[in-house]
């Protein structure tokens, strides 16, 4: 399937595209609210600005895309593969991102407000900024997190849920880029 389908169908009501294969697909900017596109891959496709509100994306594979500016409010986005994904300005509030991928995740000035991170894995990502206000983070890997101006209020934050210097590799998140290489 190519976005051009995907839209076409969306728009003439179907939103059940569960497992489909988007790799690199161009859809910045596009109204996908509510759609369901579990177990997709979606790896390195352009989703920047798109209203992706209410959707469904628990299980599907989004290494390297980007979502900067995209509005995922309320998303199930359990066990996501988020891996080195521009999420840049993403609104996240009350979405659920439990035991996703997010390693070298780019959240800076992310809304994450009532966000649900439980066992995610976010270690080498840059929360600088974001807004984790009320987010729950229990069993989330934080190793190597950048949270430089982030808002904490409301969260359970303990010293053991993270290592500011080493991510789950050992190696220090300001030498890994956003794909996740040296």
């Amino acid at each position: 399937m190519n976005a051009r389908e995907l839209l076409s169908r969306y728009g003439a009501r179907e939103s059940d595209f569960t497992g489909v294969s988007l790799h690199e697909a161009a859809l910045g900017g596009v109204n996908l609210s509510r759609i369901n596109l579990s177990r997709a891959d979606l790896s390195g496709a352009d989703l920047s600005k798109a209203d992706l509100s209410g959707a469904c994306l628990s299980g599907a594979n989004l290494t390297d895309a980007d979502l900067s500016n995209a509005n995922l409010v309320g998303a199930n986005l359990v066990d996501v593969n988020l891996i080195g994904a521009d999420l840049i300005g993403a609104q996240l509030g009350s979405a659920d991102l439990s035991q996703g991928d997010l390693r070298c995740a780019n959240l800076h000035n992310a809304d994450l407000t009532g966000a649900n991170l439980a066992s995610a894995n976010l270690s080498g990502a840059d929360l600088s900024g974001a807004n984790l206000t009320n987010s729950k983070l229990d069993g989330a890997n934080l190793s190597g997190v950048d949270l430089v101006g982030a808002k904490l209020t409301g969260t359970n934050l303990s010293e053991k849920d993270f290592d500011s210097e080493r991510n789950s590799s050992g190696l220090s998140h300001k030498w890994l880029s956003w794909a996740g290489k040296r």
